[in-house]
C-alpha cells in the first residue's frame, strides 16, 4: 500500500513540477534556471514541514507527501544535468552560483519549513 501512495504523490508531483518550470520558462529569458530552482525550493520547504509533521501525518501519508509528492517535485537529476549544460555552454560563474544557490537556498527553506511546523505545532 505504501509503494501506491509513493506513486500517486510522485504522479502529481512530478506533473507540477512539469506545469511550474514551463511556466516560468514561458516567462522568462534568462540564462539561470529559474523553474527548476524554484519548485526544487519549494519542495525543500514542503518536505521539511513534512518531516517535522511525520509523527502526527503517520507513515501513509508521509510517505505520500514526502517520498512521492515532494521527491517527485524537486529533481536532483535536472538540477545536474542544468548545472552542467551551464558549463558546456561556457557559463561557469553562472553554474557555480546556481549549485551555490540551490544548495543554499534548499537548506534554508527546508529548515523554514521544520521550524514553521514545530512552531505552529
Amino acid at each position: 500500500m505504501t509503494a501506491l501512495l509513493v506513486a500517486v504523490g510522485a504522479a502529481v508531483g512530478a506533473s507540477l513540477r512539469y506545469l511550474a518550470d514551463s511556466a516560468v520558462r514561458a516567462r522568462t529569458s534568462a540564462a539561470f534556471p529559474w523553474g527548476t530552482w524554484l519548485v526544487n525550493v519549494a519542495g525543500s520547504a514542503l518536505l521539511g514541514a513534512v518531516v517535522a509533521a511525520t509523527p502526527r501525518l503517520g507513515p501513509g501519508l508521509a510517505a505520500l507527501l514526502g517520498t512521492g509528492f515532494c521527491g517527485a517535485l524537486s529533481t536532483y537529476s535536472t538540477f545536474g544535468w542544468e548545472v552542467l549544460a551551464l558549463v558546456e555552454r561556457g557559463r561557469v560563474a553562472l553554474a557555480t552560483g546556481y549549485a551555490a544557490a540551490s544548495v543554499a537556498a534548499g537548506t534554508v527553506a527546508a529548515a523554514a519549513g521544520y521550524g514553521l511546523v514545530v512552531l505552529v505545532s
